[in-house]
């Protein structure tokens, strides 16, 4: 299935439009997806989690251990990936909600990276649209994420977005250092406002809008 950028583009360079495609992830992305997933964390999460832990994430370890989870993830799990000119930009996950004290029949974006050079080009905006629409498709009410409470531009984005903090709070150990963490919350009722695609509307983002929103395992 292909959920085309048809009216998402970059800004102008040299007098043209560069196109940003959403399409569904395959195998064959695992490798880019594990790139721009790890380039995102590098680069969003400096300063916020140890430096060591960061400088030692791997692309190849992290693409091995993808590859086993792309096979046998649950079908209720999509993964977008963004396209330009043919090279994966970015990544976005959507599945149901883990967390037992949400919204029965709620769903969750689990991830969303985009690459830290393309940040502002609304190739997150667009990911972000197309995991809100799969949500929506597949009959969920609320779409929640987590995002790492230092991640002020990741938090931005997501606010700008519709998501409003929910209350919920905790910390993960990453490196041997507490990393607090706040869930937001989006309905998504029929009367609720769709994300705008307009070129040019995109807000900032960080890497996730890059990185995903939170570090849990699998994202």
């Amino acid at each position: 299935m292909d959920r085309s950028g048809e009216g998402t583009a970059e800004p102008r360079r040299n007098g043209a439009r560069r196109a940003v495609r959403i399409r569904e992830m395959t195998a064959a992305d695992v490798e880019a997806v594990s790139a721009v997933r790890v380039r995102g964390w590098q680069h969003a999460y400096r300063g916020l989690m140890p430096q060591a832990y960061l400088g030692a994430m791997s692309v190849a370890a992290d693409a091995e251990r993808r590859r086993a989870w792309f096979g046998r993830r649950a079908p209720e799990v999509s993964d977008l990936v963004a396209e330009r000119d043919g090279e994966v930009i970015g990544w976005a996950s959507v599945g149901p909600a883990r967390d037992p004290d949400v919204t029965p029949g709620a769903g969750e974006l689990l991830a969303l990276y985009v690459a830290p050079e393309l940040i502002g080009t609304g190739a997150g905006r667009a990911l972000l649209a197309a995991g809100i629409a799969d949500a929506r498709a597949k009959g969920a009410c609320a779409l929640y994420l987590w995002v790492v409470r230092g991640n002020t531009l990741a938090r931005r984005f997501y606010e700008r977005a519709g998501f409003v903090p929910d209350g919920a709070e905790e910390a993960d150990e990453v490196g041997g250092r507490s990393v607090p963490e706040l869930r937001y919350r989006r309905p998504l009722t029929p009367g609720s406002a769709p994300l705008s695609s307009a070129p040019g509307s995109a807000p900032p983002e960080s890497t996730g809008p890059a990185p995903g929103p939170s570090p849990r395992p699998g994202s």
